[in-house]
């Protein structure tokens, strides 16, 4: 018996918009991005364009909305995998940072990225890059959690930061074995929170940076 075939709709004017930016900002920049370009791209009336989306900060902020949702289901659910394979603890995050970084098109951090193009720190831009950020340390704060970890705050912080720091590097470029640091920092944060008589560190071994 043949399968029936199930016909999608094509998406409305809104969601090609959306899409389009999605693809170009990322790629090529906020500034560099010109609405006529979207327009162009998506295919929609210039006339629709601006019914959905009546200035181009309006569109950035969807961008940004979109760009959250979509990479921190694809970063949870990567970073659940690992968890749920026993591949080991907070460390497993350079991993999955690591098949980010292999993309093509991996063109760094896309909140990063706006935050350097947009310079209002009141803007909406930056309330929802503030935003996502927070849902980041959140879930790397649970995270911490479930693996054990007595100040699970101060590990996501602390975390935070080196991730941070390794998707910059590895967006410059500079450093091939930025994900092998990764990993080596965030299991000495780790190690650093755990309870002495959990802690596998050797009493003479010395910390790779001051306080770990």
């Amino acid at each position: 018996m043949s399968k029936p075939t199930s016909h999608s709709s094509p998406p409305g004017a809104r969601e090609r918009i959306v899409l389009t930016a999605l693809k170009l900002f990322y790629q090529d920049g906020i500034r560099a991005t010109g609405i006529d370009k979207i327009i162009a791209e998506s295919g929609v009336a210039k006339m629709s364009f601006y019914r959905h989306f009546p200035s181009k900060n309006d569109l950035i902020a969807e961008f940004l909305r979109r760009r959250h949702e979509v990479w921190m289901q694809r970063f949870t659910e990567a970073v659940e995998t690992k968890l749920a394979q026993g591949s080991g603890g907070l460390e497993i995050i350079a991993d999955v940072l690591r098949h980010w970084f292999d993309d093509p098109d991996f063109r760094g951090c896309a909140f990063i990225n706006t935050l350097a193009e947009t310079p209002l720190p009141e803007s909406q831009q930056h309330q929802i890059i503030r935003d996502h950020k927070a849902s980041l340390e959140s879930y790397i704060t649970d995270l911490a959690t479930r693996l054990g970890s007595p100040a699970p705050q101060t590990t996501a912080s602390a975390a935070m930061i080196i991730i941070e720091g390794t998707i910059i590097r590895a967006h410059m470029g500079a450093d091939p074995t930025v994900c092998d640091t990764c990993k080596d920092l965030l299991k000495r944060i780790s190690r650093s929170q755990r309870k002495p008589n959990e802690s596998s560190v050797k009493r003479n071994e010395p910390p790779l940076l001051p306080g770990l």
